[in-house]
């Protein structure tokens, strides 16, 4: 499929129409998945925005968003195709044993990758937490992804078309192998700096006043830097920001900081720390 797009800036200022700021790094990386036709590998931590990259790729290109989560003990079944068995066991029970063919397209019922496979340039294949599967399922998306297709024993060979857009996620619980990071572009994705998680927070949440915006991204960069088990990702901080405005709160202060912290910082632990320096974490305003 053609790139859809100029240049990675006309792609984030398409991002941004469907309110998703990528920096100029995402945007590259994003364009160069799209034009190479080549998963697009994103790594960092939790809640800072790497699920949403896909979810916004999908709305701006106009492509089902197919998601799979994955988990420990996932296995390529779970993942690819089951066969409907009580549909099956019916129509066996209704059939002559020498006329009943149960083994066939009629019957399967594509999980994520296959309905990614069947969908071609149709769909945004979200995997997401690749990092939580074992060795062997790693091994599997591998090939799958090398060559989108697949062969199901009673059926045969399943090809796309054209290859979906892959956008692979992971916390980084632990390492994935070189050969699947060979297969992909790569892009680190991090916490975002005071002004630009200010910037998100205007876009995400625009019914909140611009000072309690800017205040709540400074403060939010200031509890990020806590020895916290649990730090507040972009999401937090956006429910922080509205919750603070459904109280009626105009402006920050340490009072009503620690009053909707349950919105920001979820760890009893990490909400004990900030609580206790929440009066230096939130300066009084003038």
């Amino acid at each position: 499929m053609p790139q859809p797009f100029r240049s990675p800036a006309e792609l984030a200022e398409g991002l941004g129409r469907v309110r998703y700021l990528a920096d100029d790094a995402l945007a590259m990386a994003a364009f160069l998945a799209l034009g190479l036709d080549r998963p697009l590998l994103l790594e960092g931590a939790n809640g800072v925005g790497k699920t949403e990259v896909a979810k916004a790729l999908a709305e701006l290109l106009g492509r089902d968003l197919v998601p799979l989560q994955c988990y420990e003990g996932i296995d390529a079944s779970q993942a690819l195709y089951d066969w409907h068995y009580a549909r099956q066991l019916l129509d066996m029970r209704a059939a002559t044993a020498s006329s009943s063919d149960v083994f066939t397209r009629e019957y399967l019922q594509p999980r994520p990758l296959l309905t990614a496979l069947e969908a071609g340039e149709r769909a945004v294949l979200l995997i997401d937490e690749i990092d939580r599967a074992d060795d062997e399922f790693e091994a599997f998306l591998l090939e799958l992804l090398s060559d989108f297709a697949v062969t199901i024993p009673e059926i045969g060979p399943i090809a796309a078309s054209s290859p979906p857009l892959v956008v692979l996620t992971s916390n980084r619980t632990r390492d994935l192998h070189t050969a699947l990071r060979r297969r992909c572009l790569y892009h680190w994705v991090g916490h975002p700096d005071a002004e630009r998680e200010y910037q998100i927070l205007r876009v995400r949440a625009p019914h909140v006043p611009a000072q309690l915006a800017r205040q709540v991204a400074d403060a939010v960069q200031r509890i990020r830097a806590l020895a916290l088990g649990n730090p507040p990702g972009v999401g937090e901080a956006i429910d922080w920001a509205g919750a603070l405005h459904m109280i009626g709160s105009a402006s920050l202060s340490a009072q009503n900081a620690a009053a909707t912290l349950s919105a920001l910082v979820k760890d009893i632990d990490d909400q004990r720390l900030v609580t206790e320096q929440i009066s230096d974490l939130v300066p009084a305003r003038p």
